[in-house]
């Protein structure tokens, strides 16, 4: 596979997962290293329900631009060869509860001793260590215990499961891909590897740096909904329209707030006491009886690209059609599926253009050979009884 972009000189090895593991080897897919991900071969169970539809692999973006190997990692050889992968690697990613690897003779002692640059890059929910380290978990777990998913209640109602967005993605798979940067970086100035614990519960904690900070300090109230960046304030909102789409406003500072009364034709004196939280539900009233005067898109012609601070809020079809998101190419339709296109962007190291997902196991052949595999122990690797 042609690698392209700030990374190329990278070698990861991807030991298949969910979540916030192959979002850290997509990240770094995308920035030109070579990613050779480890899966397991599998019966086919010919059920598209639950989670087996979630991850079908022809839909799971997740996984684009990687080589895929099939490997049996609970036989001597299997794992034997996937160690003989690990010598020619840079970095080693895996999204296992703590123990695991090690179980399978794959902890860290054991592929730094092959391999003593290795960067082993490990992501998990709780992390490594701690009295939660072996519970099972999901997203809304991790960013309950960090008080983020209490960030995202409305006053007076339930916090807003979000999917994946601040644990998986943001607190695991970025924080865990940020993590493999630093330590290749340190790596190769040294010639030592090391692991990498990276919890999705640090991350989410991470991600709220800003409102703990304005907690300690007495700027942000305890009850979520009541402060000016979690929908409590009227000029920090999302506002429902005539035709029942929304628009997003976030007139914070004083120019961009006098427009957004100038626009909205928001004229009672009481708009200029901004910052009186006592006044603010009954501000937000007259903003929301404001934005039903209009459709959203009537909202759009008036508002967009002003200094209001506005966006119209848009669906997941809606979005990659947006003139911005075209200009920018901020999302790719590649093998018929609308997806994210990599980033950020580079103006020298520029990435290549965002890959497909390829099939399970394709490049089996072809990666073993490379590492110095006869056709033989090809064979022996990939016989049936290695299907699990």
């Amino acid at each position: 596979m042609e690698c392209a972009g700030p990374l190329s000189h990278l070698t990861v090895i991807e030991f298949a997962g969910l979540g916030p593991a192959p979002f850290a080897a997509m990240m770094l897919a995308d920035m030109g290293a070579r990613v050779i991900r480890i899966d397991r071969p599998v019966k086919p169970s010919g059920k598209k329900e639950g989670m087996s539809a979630l991850t079908a692999r022809n839909s799971d973006v997740l996984a684009r631009g990687r080589e895929s190997v099939f490997l049996d990692l609970k036989s001597a050889v299997g794992k034997q060869a996937a160690l003989r992968l690990v010598e020619r690697a840079d970095v080693l990613i895996e999204g296992f509860r703590p123990g695991v690897m090690e179980s399978l003779g794959l902890g860290p002692d054991v592929c730094l001793q092959r391999r003593p640059s290795l960067v082993y890059g490990r992501v998990t929910g709780w992390g490594q260590t701690g009295p939660l380290a072996q519970a099972a978990g999901h997203d809304i777990n991790f960013i309950a215990l960090t008080g983020a998913l209490h960030s995202t209640a409305r006053r007076d109602a339930a916090p807003t499961p979000t999917p994946g967005l601040i644990g998986d993605f943001g607190g695991g798979g970025m924080l865990l891909a940020f993590g493999v940067v630093c330590a290749a970086l340190e790596a190769a100035r040294s010639g030592q590897g090391q692991t990498i614990d990276a919890s999705i519960c640090d991350g989410s904690a991470l991600l709220a740096a800003l409102v703990y900070g304005w907690r300690s300090a007495g700027l942000w109230n305890a009850e979520a909904g009541t402060n000016n960046g979690d929908g409590g304030a009227h000029f920090y909102d999302a506002y429902e329209c005539a035709d029942g789409r929304y628009v997003s406003i976030g007139a914070m500072e004083p120019p961009f707030y006098r427009l957004l009364r100038e626009k909205c034709d928001l004229a009672d004196p009481a708009f200029d006491a901004q910052w009186d939280q006592k006044r603010w539900p009954a501000l937000k009233a007259q903003v929301a009886a404001a934005f039903k005067r209009k459709t959203r898109d009537e909202w759009c012609s008036l508002l967009e690209g002003s200094d209001v601070c506005f966006a119209p809020v848009l669906s997941l079809d809606e979005a990659p059609q947006h003139p911005h998101n075209k200009a920018r190419g901020t999302f790719a339709t590649v093998d018929g599926i609308t997806q994210p296109a990599p980033a950020p962007r580079f103006s020298r190291t520029a990435t290549a253009p965002c890959q497909p997902v390829g099939e399970p196991g394709a490049e089996t052949r072809s990666v073993l050979q490379e590492c110095g595999f006869t056709d033989a122990e090809i064979a022996g690797l990939t016989q049936p009884p290695a299907v699990i």
